[in-house]
């Protein structure tokens, strides 16, 4: 093993438990390959930005908290209800076989993230995103409970009061609550949250909504509560792969070092021309306001969610001191080096990847609304039963069996027509009228007959045509008629 030596001290870069001198009597030192996680009291902070991510914080949580409440019609406005196959989003009925504008959405969300990114860094991250919206309330919990940034430390250093022991359990009761109560909500978009509702009261809730409620319910403990900006640093991938979208002109958090350094403690009538000194004071509470504690002033990091927390708070101490703000200010890597102005920033921000990006997403969009807008509001789908053989009725006719399969997607009671054409005297020898139930769907036999000799042995195309006598909408399936040898 490989030692370094310095006199008879020895540094031995493992962990081991017993060993406490080497072999020739020196001191051993035991060196740990990784070092302890320190916990981040990140202190409070007032301004623009911190009025943004509150705003963020109050807006996403009316929508998550409100919308399974909100009723359409008779029914939950947003409900996912997978045991039904139905997806209620508003005035839409969804089905599976909608599931092109799952991807559309996705694709959305992900050329929407490029962009975001491309343009200003981790807005998402800090601002909109859960880990940062559940973070901030179990913060603000915490400092109603125990207090501000030095008291929790004090109390944490200190032994175990009455006092500590309530706060802290106060604390914790809260995150619970708070915990449960997303968790529940978050059933509630799968299970109609009344019904929900009534079954937490009776006791009789399902295993797998009780499984769900109290895995997102712990989930939210776990990680706003006490993992935080362990999260962001090390289990969410978009801390890696965002560098491949950053560039010298995206906005970012960023201090002006030219303007800045050197730094130094200085009185606030102190020239720091005379002193020699740049304009921060190294007051260090760009540190202490971080939620990942990372010192702004060493450059981007990828720890940076880009929360705007240090600008605010070095704004704070600029006015303090007298000095212009935006030491730390949201810029960009070539505006600092060029000392562009903000026009010229922003001119450089709207770049040509930007406006791809903005292309593309506007696009797939316009695409969705229309196709939305447009579509169907039933679906069909057309299988020739395979249990029953081409055979001659009475009459003399050929006859073939299909099975139809039509999905009302509308919120009201659907009267269909049917009809079959592609062969000389084709016609339908069955029902053919029907009603379909709101949002709701029906298998119905149809006997398709063809006069015999009418066309050569083997597979020919035919077509359904379906028409809703309400809406006057039409579906036009293929299918094939089978003419035995």
């Amino acid at each position: 093993m490989d030692t370094s030596s310095s006199g008879s001290r020895k540094v031995i870069p493992i962990v081991p438990q017993a060993a406490t001198q080497t072999p020739d009597g020196g001191e051993a030192v035991m060196v740990s390959l990784y070092a302890a996680h320190q916990k981040i009291y990140p202190r409070s902070v007032s301004g623009v930005f911190a009025n943004w991510r509150w705003a963020m914080v109050v807006l996403t949580q009316l929508v998550f908290y409100g919308l399974p409440w909100l009723e359409w019609g008779q029914r939950q406005a947003v409900l996912f209800d997978l045991g039904a196959r139905r997806f209620y989003i508003f005035g839409l009925v969804l089905y599976p076989q909608d599931f092109i504008y799952l991807t559309g959405i996705l694709v959305i969300s992900a050329l929407s993230l490029f962009l975001f990114t491309a343009v200003a860094g981790r807005l998402w991250c800090g601002y909109a995103c859960p880990q940062t919206v559940y973070t901030e309330i179990f913060l603000w919990i915490e400092k109603k409970m125990e207090g501000d940034r030095s008291a929790r430390m004090r109390r944490d250093e200190g032994p175990m009061s009455f006092d500590k022991f309530w706060r802290k359990g106060g604390k914790h009761l809260l995150w619970l609550a708070v915990a449960l109560w997303t968790g529940f909500t978050f059933v509630g978009y799968f299970t109609p949250i009344q019904v929900l509702g009534s079954e937490v009261l009776q006791a009789s809730m399902g295993s797998w909504e009780v499984f769900w409620s109290l895995f997102y319910g712990f989930a939210t403990y776990g990680n706003a509560g006490f993992m935080r900006e362990q999260v962001c640093k090390h289990m969410c991938p978009y801390a890696r792969f965002q560098s491949a979208m950053f560039d010298r002109d995206t906005l970012i958090v960023t201090y002006d070092a030219e303007r800045g350094e050197p730094r130094g403690k200085r009185s606030k009538k102190a020239d720091p021309a005379a002193l020699n000194l740049g304009a921060c004071v190294d007051c260090s509470l760009c540190v202490q306001v971080c939620p990942t504690g990372i010192d702004i002033r060493n450059g981007l990091q990828y720890e940076c969610i880009g929360c705007g927390a240090c600008a605010d708070v070095c704004d704070t101490v600029m006015d303090k001191v007298g000095y212009p703000r935006g030491l730390v200010r949201y810029s960009t890597q070539n505006a600092l080096a060029q000392h562009w102005t903000v026009r010229q920033t922003m001119a450089h921000v709207f770049r040509p990847r930007v406006l791809v990006y903005g292309s593309i997403l506007g696009a797939i969009i316009i695409a969705m609304v229309v196709s939305l807008s447009l579509r169907t509001p039933f679906k069909v789908n057309v299988v020739r039963d395979r249990g029953v053989m081409a055979r001659i009725v009475s009459g003399g006719n050929l006859e073939n069996v299909y099975r139809l399969q039509i999905m009302n997607a509308s919120e009201s009671t659907q009267h269909y027509q049917l009809s079959v054409d592609g062969l000389k005297g084709i016609a339908i020898g069955s029902e053919t009228t029907l009603a379909v139930d709101a949002t709701q769907a029906r298998w119905v036999a149809v006997r398709v007959q063809l006069p015999y000799d009418a066309a050569t042995p083997g597979s020919h195309p035919i077509h359904f045509e379906i028409k809703s006598l309400d809406t006057s909408d039409t579906i036009t399936e293929k299918s094939v008629f089978v003419v035995p040898r």
